[in-house]
């Protein structure tokens, strides 16, 4: 280590990778492998009840209206979201919400996605909680003609279909992301994501979290001074570059305890900590409850689920 302990993380144990090891994805490509975002399943609604369809929190769901009109209440947002024929709505939080058609003749399609929570949770909480693209608005030619490439999968389904329908799903969620990112400056990593300067960066942290980076390899990767860079990334992160290192770091343990019996010792190691008491301390920081009861799914019932975790 050479950096001090209130510059960085507690003693990650594994190398900085080279440069040429860093090579190939682009920043937004490789968080989105991070998160394992990937298409699900696709439902159809019809207005013919007139029911509102209730998505319950914890779904990370799309909408998009093939006709009519739809108004969508997000839990605890003060206003609709209104869609009209050809709109897309996204909701990436996975906040529970009511999607209530306005026309007698209304439709719309649901495609639903996958996701490793841990790893998603800090990082889809950044989005807006609905993010409506708007059929009308400029370059939106992907979007009829990604609706009608979903439709003849959904309607007349062929060997193939239903991995179809996810990469389907998969292109819509970042076409949105992209339209998204245009439309506001709110700090998150989406918005470091497309910054050419911060994007090498969040490639290398989200690539190798176990590496020992210091504020001066990640400045360097930026080619800016340490103190440009930090000051750029905690403007455009919302984070100093420890604390969203730190978080990578535990989100990745997480994901580990909870998808595999390997010891924590070695959950610790595999994360960057070269002592399991040091991982432990921090782990509990982060999510209030130890390794081990978290594993076992023994998590206070006051500590919010993975999905609803606190902002990065």
């Amino acid at each position: 280590m050479t950096e001090t302990p209130q510059n960085f993380a507690e003693s990650p144990d594994a190398a900085v990778p080279a440069p040429a090891e860093l090579a190939g994805l682009d920043a937004l490509s490789e968080i989105l492998e991070t998160v394992r975002l990937r298409g699900e399943t696709v439902a159809r609604h019809t207005a013919e009840s007139a029911a509102p369809v209730r998505v319950p929190a914890g779904k990370r769901v799309l909408h998009i209206v093939e006709q009519g009109a739809v108004e969508i209440r997000v839990d605890g947002e003060s206003g609709p979201t209104t869609a009209h024929s050809g709109d897309m709505v996204v909701l990436a939080r996975g906040d529970g919400h009511t999607v209530t058609p306005l026309t007698a003749d209304t439709r719309w399609v649901t495609g639903s996605f996958l996701v490793d929570e841990p790893q998603a949770a800090p990082l889809l909480s950044v989005l807006a909680p609905a993010i409506h693209i708007d059929a009308a608005g400029r370059a939106r030619d992907w979007l009829p003609l990604s609706l009608n490439l979903l439709m003849v999968e959904v309607t007349d389904p062929r060997p193939g279909a239903a991995a179809m329908i996810s990469r389907i799903l998969d292109l819509l969620f970042i076409h949105a992301l992209r339209a998204w990112s245009t439309e506001t400056a709110a700090p998150g990593w989406l918005t470091a994501a497309l910054d050419p300067a911060l994007a090498p960066v969040l490639t290398a942290v989200h690539r190798a979290p176990a590496a020992p980076w210091t504020v001066s390899d990640l400045a360097a990767l930026a080619s800016m001074s340490r103190t440009t860079f930090t000051d750029r990334f905690t403007r455009r992160l919302g984070r100093a570059p420890a604390a969203y290192l730190a978080d990578r770091r535990l989100a990745r343990a997480a994901t580990l305890l909870r998808t595999t019996a390997i010891p924590i010792a070695a959950v610790a190691h595999q994360v960057g900590y070269d002592s399991e008491a040091a991982f432990s301390r921090a782990f509990r920081r982060r999510y209030d409850t130890p390794p081990l009861r978290y594993r076992k799914g023994d998590t206070p019932p006051h500590i919010p689920a993975p999905h609803r975790a606190p902002l990065v």
